[in-house]
């Protein structure tokens, strides 16, 4: 299920706020800036859909996007429990950094917890089938797709080394809790 936690970013012990209601999530990330939408597609998905077949079940809304912000690409990305680079994979943006470019997934199938650091909170997302969420450039941020990722999402680019991730060096991301707890 889709939730938002959240909490004092120098508390991670005491949430100030759940919600699980879209509406609810939706107003408070775009307090923040943060845009979160719910997507259908136009057409069933295959269990085993690849990027062509994904891209086509959602072409209207991706096109959409694509014009609202000059996003000039998109993939299909997948990650399963079973992929030998999973653990590797998990590690790569589960420290606190930033993007010079939006960081934009929407997830087809799965999901994956977005911790996004603004106005003295941490805002815990975590996202599930249907759900878009687009974080603007230079928002502060980590991600975690748990011990045993199970996601299929796009993305979306407007130029290729905007998903340079630049670490603060913040240790933030050690006191809050993993997506395995959170989901």
């Amino acid at each position: 299920m889709t939730t938002l936690t959240v909490y004092a970013d120098q508390q991670p012990e005491q949430p100030l706020g759940v919600y699980t209601d879209f509406a609810a999530i939706r107003d408070q990330l775009a307090e923040i800036g943060v845009e979160f939408e719910r997507w259908e597609a136009n057409q069933p998905l295959s269990a085993t859909a690849g990027q062509d077949e994904v891209i086509a079940a959602y072409r209207e809304s991706i096109e959409r996007l694509n014009a609202k912000y000059g996003f000039v690409s998109v993939d299909v990305v997948s990650m399963h429990p079973d992929n030998p680079q999973a653990e590797t994979a998990r590690g790569k943006f589960l420290s606190e950094h930033t993007h010079d470019d939006f960081e934009t997934r929407f997830f087809v199938d799965g999901a994956g917890a977005f911790y996004i650091r603004a106005a003295g909170k941490v805002y815990l997302t975590v996202c599930t089938k249907g759900d878009l969420i687009n974080l603007p450039a230079n928002v502060t941020h980590w991600f975690d797709m748990g011990p045993k990722p199970d996601f299929k999402a796009i993305r979306f680019f407007r130029i290729p080394e905007g998903w340079v991730g630049h670490f603060t060096g913040d240790t933030i991301a050690e006191r809050f809790p993993k997506f395995e707890q959170a989901a």
